[in-house]
């Protein structure tokens, strides 16, 4: 918009807000006909807010002090007009207020009494100048009439909110909010009586219907309709008078829910900051008294609002104190910072998990007897498994993350005691995708110096390193792996090569367990018909029908069959170490096209998914082609 527009668009406003005082006016002088005394010409005009109102002076000073007081001190000059500026109420209160000292009857209701009461008090109408005043008739029906019904109260809180400070300093506001705690509580308490019954036994007991029904919280909407510095003090007093923390807290959701939503779509960001952090400070101490997911949407409102830091960390201690009752939703909070960060807010999770294990732990207690898992103050078991599965499914959706790098990834897996996960299938998973996300930059990489045909290898991102890979794998105990996660591990390429040993020792190890207990059982019923059983082991799987001399044979037949397995990977190692260092020096030799066609087919012979040649640092073995069991148990002790 340009200069003119903007001009001419201020004349409007200014021609449409001359008008509205010409109106007023107007409409004042017309209303102030119908009542004044007609047969008595006016001597004195009293303007309020550009509305002129022509009275007498004779009726307004015997019942205001103020207008008293003026025309007392321009007695020599006969003043003819009074300005009363900033007037509570405005023209329309002033004109009541003249009513009455008109003695003319008007009806004072619960949506004029906060002005009334104020303007009396600006005005000067006490006792002091006449008896049966303006201000002692609005004490009357503020105490008597409001303060003993809670929507009159709260619908003076609401006309107060034009009349501050004066409305606080005349104690309006205050004793509004006591009447409203006062009669929530009461009723409260009048609904829990009014369930009570009596039992087969002859006790007292609160019915199941009063348990599942919200009693005496029909006020929760009421107060929805409050300014949030009013709601606070409401709350607060709520709290002081006993009213349950259940009802405080589902009135804090309400409000939260009705405020938030309607704040969002006018966009005062500063006003919303300042609701969440108020909600934040005014939830009960107490657990479970609002849902979870309430505080998740809290917590995804702080970030975003970045709101203070103390509100971010009781919403995340509150939450973790209950943990076990989330979703994955739930912890899928969205990052609203720079672009090269993560998606998701992964700090902010891994304090909750934090919050989880220690909470009731005492800060002067071991770090060990935190964690311990008979602690009286650590969480139940049942909470832990549960929270170990919500946090290996979260690890699996946040792996994919491009810009999520290993450290914050073990700083999540790690978060919890070894004691938590009773199977590791889940973290398996995650950790596999993990590693999917870093081979797929690897394939990237070298697609990359392709193109380029330059030796730089060193200086582009080669995706995770050995030691990292060694670092993801330690995560994983091999032994709590299902047989079907355990028959994936085992042919998982992406996997360092210790790990893939360990998998294949474990389910021998398996398989020797359960052929003892099979013999022990034969011996123990030699007479009774042979159970059939049927093992799997990555592609191979035994006969339910085979006696148990052919079992044995078959058991062996498998080891061999690992053992040359293990061979062949530790032959397909050197292979690859071979063909790097291969590729190392003719890419220092020379930068030919006759080089691009060698590097090309020694490229092709690699897997973009194999292991990493720097898998096996030291030289080639000659032992590599051992297949007997002096393999498996050098290559199992160097993985311990």
């Amino acid at each position: 918009m340009d200069k003119h527009h903007q001009h001419l668009l201020l004349q409007h406003h200014q021609h449409l807000h001359h008008h509205q005082k010409l109106s007023l006016a107007k409409s004042s002088r017309q209303s102030c006909s119908e009542w004044i005394f007609r047969d008595v010409p006016s001597d004195i005009t009293i303007e309020v807010n550009g509305g002129n109102f022509a009275l007498h002076k004779f009726p307004l000073v015997s019942r205001s002090g103020r207008i008293r007081r003026i025309v007392a001190e321009h007695r020599d000059s006969d003043i003819s007009k009074v300005e009363l500026l900033n007037l509570p109420g405005g023209a329309e209160i002033f004109e009541l207020a003249a009513k009455f000292c008109y003695g003319i009857n008007f009806e004072i209701t619960s949506s004029n009494v906060a002005q009334l009461f104020c303007v009396s008090d600006y005005l000067e109408m006490t006792e002091e100048y006449s008896k049966d005043n303006l201000a002692s008739r609005t004490e009357e029906y503020l105490e008597s009439i409001v303060c003993k019904n809670l929507e009159m109260c709260v619908e003076v809180l609401k006309q107060s909110e034009n009349l501050l400070p004066l409305a606080d300093e005349l104690n309006i506001i205050s004793r509004c909010i006591d009447a409203i705690a006062s009669k929530a509580c009461a009723e409260q308490i009048a609904s829990s009586f009014s369930r009570l019954e009596y039992s087969s036994s002859g006790r007292l007991h609160m019915s199941r219907q009063a348990k599942s029904s919200d009693g005496g919280d029909w006020w929760i909407e009421d107060l929805s309709v409050l300014r949030i510095d009013f709601y606070q003090r409401v709350m607060n007093a709520m709290k002081c008078r006993g009213v349950r923390p259940e009802s405080i807290g589902a009135s804090l959701v309400s409000y939260a829910e009705r405020e938030l939503t309607r704040r969002s779509e006018t966009g005062h960001h500063e006003h919303e900051q300042t609701i969440v952090e108020t909600i934040v400070a005014l939830l009960p101490v107490e657990k479970l008294v609002v849902p979870i997911s309430f505080l998740f949407g809290l917590l995804r409102r702080a970030v975003m609002l970045d709101t203070s830091v103390s509100s971010r960390l009781d919403l995340e201690r509150r939450i973790g104190s209950q943990l076990d009752m989330a979703t994955l939703d739930d912890l899928l909070i969205p990052s609203f910072r720079h672009a090269g960060d993560t998606l998701f807010e992964i700090d902010t999770v891994h304090r909750i998990l934090v919050n989880f294990s220690q909470q009731g732990g005492d800060d002067s207690e071991d770090e060990e007897s935190v964690f311990e898992c008979d602690s009286p103050h650590s969480p139940s078991q049942s909470a832990m498994f549960k929270v170990a599965k919500l946090v290996d499914s979260y690890l699996a959706e946040i792996a994919p993350d491009a810009n999520l790098d290993l450290a914050k990834f073990l700083l999540i897996a790690e978060a919890l005691p070894l004691h938590a996960r009773t199977l590791h299938d889940g973290l398996y998973r995650a950790i596999d995708l993990y590693l999917k996300v870093t081979c797929f930059k690897k394939c990237f990489t070298i697609l990359v110096l392709l193109i380029l045909m330059f030796g730089l290898c060193s200086q582009v991102h080669q995706g995770l390193s050995d030691s990292d890979k060694k670092k993801l794998s330690k995560l994983i105990d091999f032994q709590k792996l299902s047989q079907e996660a355990g028959a994936h591990a085992a042919q998982n390429e992406r996997l360092p090569l210790q790990s893939i040993v360990q998998v294949l020792y474990f389910e021998q190890l398996k398989l020797r367990s359960s052929l003892c207990s099979s013999y022990s059982d034969e011996e123990a019923k030699p007479k009774q018909h042979q159970q059939q059983q049927s093992w799997r082991i990555n592609s191979g799987a035994l006969s339910a029908a085979m006696s148990p001399k052919d079992n044995y044979a078959s058991l062996r037949r498998e080891n061999r069959e690992l053992k040359l397995e293990l061979a062949r990977l530790r032959m397909r190692l050197n292979d690859l170490e071979k063909e790097h260092i291969c590729m190392k020096r003719d890419m220092h030799r020379s930068h030919s096209r006759k080089f691009m066609s060698s590097f090309s087919k020694k490229m092709g012979k690699l897997s973009f998914f194999g292991h990493s040649s720097s898998r096996g640092s030291s030289s080639p073995s000659k032992q590599s082609f051992r297949t007997d069991s002096k393999v498996m148990d050098r290559t199992c002790a160097s993985t311990d």
